[in-house]
Order: C-alpha cells, then structure tokens, then sequence
C-alpha cells in the first residue's frame, strides 16, 4: 500500500474520514476538480446527494486516467455551494451511494470541505478534487 491512513489520539474522534495520510511513492496524481457532468452529456442531477455520487465516480476515472485508486489518495477537497451543516446528511448519502462502487474506503481519506458562494455554473452545487501518490 502506497499511502498510510490513521487518526492520532487526541483528534476529533468518530469522523468519517481519517485525518492523515502518509503516502510513499514515486509519483503524484492531482485530479482537478471534479462536478456531476456525465460523458453523456445528460442533466446533472439536481440534489446533492445525486450530484456528490456523480462527481465521484468523475473523480475515480480520473484516479484510473492516472494510474491510481482510492487506495492511494492522500486528500480530497470539496466545495459545495450554500454551504449548511444541516446538507451534511444528503452529502454523506450520497458518499454512501457510490462508495461500494468506486472503492473508497471507510473512514475516507483526509477531507476538507469548504462551503462556498457558487462554482462555475448555478446547477453546479459541488465540486471535488482528489491528490494520490502511486509507487
């Protein structure tokens, strides 16, 4: 395994992600930041449950584009517009959704999310990036 996953004593306890990652490896993939466009080009879902689920299984060909899994990312950023604590329930279910399918494992790896004012389109409501390191 390329990158070490572990939450040190003393952190918050019970989050659903861990909060370091320890990658070793010779080679860094960044996948850009990633919203619930399909290569179909049909809508994106308009909830963000739908739409969390469709940008990570964007994120996890962008992992695959680049040599890389889940199992090897070291962070993931996200941005979700009007940012509430009360969206936390419709963003973990649609984590939960695609979790299974795309390989993320529980806890997730460090997260970050940031509430922000809008993305690059109004139907846009999150946006993800990942970082990997591969051997």
């Amino acid at each position: 395994m390329t990158v070490t996953l572990s939450s040190p004593e003393g952190m918050l306890p019970n989050a659903p992600y861990h909060h370091v990652a320890v990658g070793a490896g010779s080679r860094h993939v960044y996948v850009a930041g990633q919203v619930a466009h399909t290569d179909d080009g049909s809508p994106i879902p308009a909830d963000l449950a739908g739409q969390v689920a469709q940008a990570m299984r964007n994120v996890t060909r962008g992992l695959r584009g680049g040599g890389a899994d889940f199992g090897d990312v070291v962070r993931l950023t996200v941005y979700v517009t009007d940012w509430r604590p009360a969206k936390i329930g419709d963003f973990m279910a649609g984590i939960a959704a695609v979790a299974d399918e795309v390989g993320l494992p529980t806890p997730m790896p460090p997260a970050t999310l940031i509430g922000v004012q809008a993305l690059y389109e109004p139907e846009v409501l999150v946006e993800i990036e990942a970082t990997a390191v591969v051997n």
